[in-house]
């Protein structure tokens, strides 16, 4: 089986962490995202990807290479530039086999494709489309199928209280090639809302996907993700030392502090005296956590030093960054790669400190 993966987005919203890595490939936990992903498709036959790229695509390539350390074969697509996403898998039509998944690259997801695939290929259908329940759909766009899965309409963005249904497109499909046909080639183009609504009632099928989703293009989402995995709702805790909801230690840990599940601390990770880390806190290879911080709720990639004293709660601190003694910072921040937070200072909710390159 193949898979397109979409993997052209500049991740925004999650700077300054993607200033210096591509969203495809940020770390969560000891893997870039985008091998997680690879990993939950391998389960459903998956040994062929195509990433399409755009923005950073040369540290995609690095951070993945040809796919032999995940298992999959991995080509790679240059988007020249935006071009949505109709466009983007125009521009891999020469890669593509006649029949393929599509997937939003900024998801981690244990959803069971098995009902996709089998509808698609018990109903002959072009396009078929995986659907994802959620609680208030009137921020999406909402997809209504009939009985036998066949889409009859999209409602975008309903009133609250209005969505004739709670099923959202979850950004994973199975398309026949032969959609492609009346795609354009170089031009920007959505396959949401300029290709599918033209197939409704035309073998465009969709069907509720179960399982966890989690788009990972926000801070929040990001920590999400780690927690999903660490907690056993994606994963299942599998590969965890201390299992779904405990404490995992690389090797060659120093730990004088207390270590609270769910969290895992990569190799060489420093907890000094009457420090405390977790509950949920991932902590990157080489960080070194002082005497008497506190770490909850947070991402901290490699190389980090924390303070004696210092206060982290609900963050993501970028790599080789320095956090000073005594400093707080709140829930949502982000801190860039390399960068310093004084002693003493207090950063508010949402705060965002620029990463430093090599050369400031």
């Amino acid at each position: 089986m193949q898979a397109l993966i979409l993997a052209g987005g500049q991740g925004t919203r999650l700077r300054p962490l993607t200033s210096t890595i591509a969203k495809p490939v940020v770390p969560i936990l000891d893997r870039p995202h985008m091998v997680h992903m690879i990993e939950w498709l391998k389960g459903y036959g998956v040994d062929d990807v195509v990433l399409s790229c755009g923005h950073m695509a040369d540290g995609i390539k690095q951070a993945l290479g040809d796919g032999t350390s995940a298992g999959a074969r991995i080509r790679y697509v240059l988007e020249p530039e935006p071009r949505g996403t109709a466009g983007a898998i125009k521009e891999a039509e020469p890669l593509l086999d006649e029949r393929f998944l599509v997937l939003n690259g900024d998801i981690l997801a244990n959803l069971d494709l098995q009902p996709l695939l089998d509808l698609h290929e018990s109903k002959v259908s072009r396009a078929s489309i995986g659907l994802i329940p959620v609680e208030d759909p009137s921020a999406f766009g909402v997809v209504v199928t009939d009985s036998q899965g066949s889409v009859e309409a999209f409602v975008e963005k309903p009133a609250p209280g209005e969505a004739p249904t709670n099923l959202i497109n979850a950004g994973v499909y199975v398309l026949e090639r032969s959609i492609l046909d009346d795609v354009p080639a170089g031009q920007n183009v959505s396959i949401e809302r300029d290709v599918f609504p033209k197939l409704a009632g035309l073998g465009l099928h969709a069907v509720e996907l179960s399982g966890n989703w989690i788009d990972i293009g926000t801070p929040q989402r990001y920590l999400d993700a780690h927690w999903a995995l660490l907690e056993g709702d994606i994963g299942g805790g599998n590969g965890l030392d201390g299992g779904a909801g405990g404490v995992t230690l690389g090797f060659d840990c120093e730990i004088d502090g207390d270590v609270r599940g769910a969290a895992w601390l990569d190799d060489e990770v420093t907890v000094g005296e009457g420090a405390t880390v977790g509950p949920r806190a991932s902590i990157g290879a080489g960080s070194t956590i002082g005497a008497g911080a506190t770490i909850t709720n947070s991402v901290l990639l490699s190389g980090v030093t924390v303070g004696e004293g210092a206060v982290i709660d609900g963050a993501v601190v970028a790599h080789g960054a320095v956090i000073g003694e005594e400093a707080k910072i709140g829930p949502d921040a982000v801190i860039g790669e390399r960068a310093t937070v004084s002693a003493g200072e207090v950063l508010g909710a949402g705060s965002r400190i620029d990463s430093v390159t090599p050369d400031e």
